[in-house]
């Protein structure tokens, strides 16, 4: 059992949601298991093989089924991957990285290489904007281009803030089990009302020991050196990243930044019409 998950019972609830929302996609899959130096990683892949390969990672407390729900269509221009990050509530080792070191960016990599991927593009929320660039502080090899949505690791929230608006509902819920704190927490950080979001996370905070460290930024100097093309999406409203502050650092800090879209009164989680534009942007970015 990954050790994370507080129990049995626990995780099964989870992965049970996880299998419901894979089935509710009602997309041709494959379910693929791969080693690496960090532990077993699971994803799963979307779309002919022969379209030019798509990563996309999740955000925190997340799961591959969520990413692929979130830009539904990409499996139909890119052979996609859908990540399951380690040490998060779904189907891959329960291995928990340092986000101060570029371990997960050397974990992405072996992921590249197992699936043997050549000229890949990255997409993450989140979280998964860390894992992204970490990757590239790694090593911008193979990795052709990449898109970041509210991704953290550029900028922080002002902590006090955030505080008393995320974390502390948060924490009332898993000590109360009372719903409307959890409902509390989803209206600060969901830009619309996610009911797959409401049952997961339900659970999630329940059984899942999550990882409260604070999340670092990316330093001038390793944002200097990479210079793999980045195309940046912040969230006007996005308490715990946020969005003129990230664009304003981004173009402060990155000489291969492409473009940078702000996207106006979204919160962190985006809406399904800014997501769609996110899935129009990468599909149209690819050149043969």
């Amino acid at each position: 059992m990954n050790p994370y998950f507080k129990s049995q019972a626990g995780q099964e609830k989870i992965l049970n949601l996880y299998d419901q929302k894979l089935q509710e996609l009602n997309i041709d899959y494959d379910s693929i298991t791969l080693k690496t130096s960090f532990g077993e990683t699971h994803i799963i892949a979307a779309g002919n093989i022969h379209l030019p390969p798509l990563i996309i990672v999740h955000g925190s407390n997340g799961c591959a089924p969520i990413a692929l729900e979130t830009y539904p269509k990409l499996h139909l221009n890119f052979r996609v991957y859908a990540v399951d990050v380690l040490s998060q509530p779904n189907k891959s080792a329960g291995t928990r990285l340092s986000m101060k070191d570029k371990s997960y960016g050397q974990w992405m990599h072996d992921v590249i290489d197992e699936l043997q991927l050549e000229k890949v593009s990255l997409l993450g929320f989140s979280f998964g904007g860390l894992v992204i660039l970490k990757s590239l502080e790694y090593s911008s090899s193979k990795i052709d281009q990449v898109f970041l949505a509210a991704p953290a690791y550029i900028v922080n929230g002002n902590p006090l803030r955030n505080l008393w608006t995320i974390f502390r509902p948060m924490k009332k819920y898993m000590k109360s089990k009372d719903i409307k704190y959890l409902k509390q927490f989803l209206s600060d950080v969901f830009s619309e009302p996610n009911e797959f979001a409401l049952k997961f996370l339900a659970q999630v905070f329940l059984h899942f020991k999550m990882d409260f460290s604070p999340v670092p930024r990316i330093s001038k100097a390793a944002a200097q050196a990479i210079t793999t093309p980045i195309t940046l999406f912040a969230a006007e409203n996005d308490l715990m990243f946020p969005g003129p502050k990230m664009i304003k650092r981004a173009r402060q800090i990155f000489p291969s930044l492409k473009e940078a879209y702000l996207l106006e009164n979204s919160k962190h989680v985006q809406n399904r019409n800014d997501n769609s534009k996110i899935e129009s942007l990468v599909r149209d970015s690819y050149q043969p």
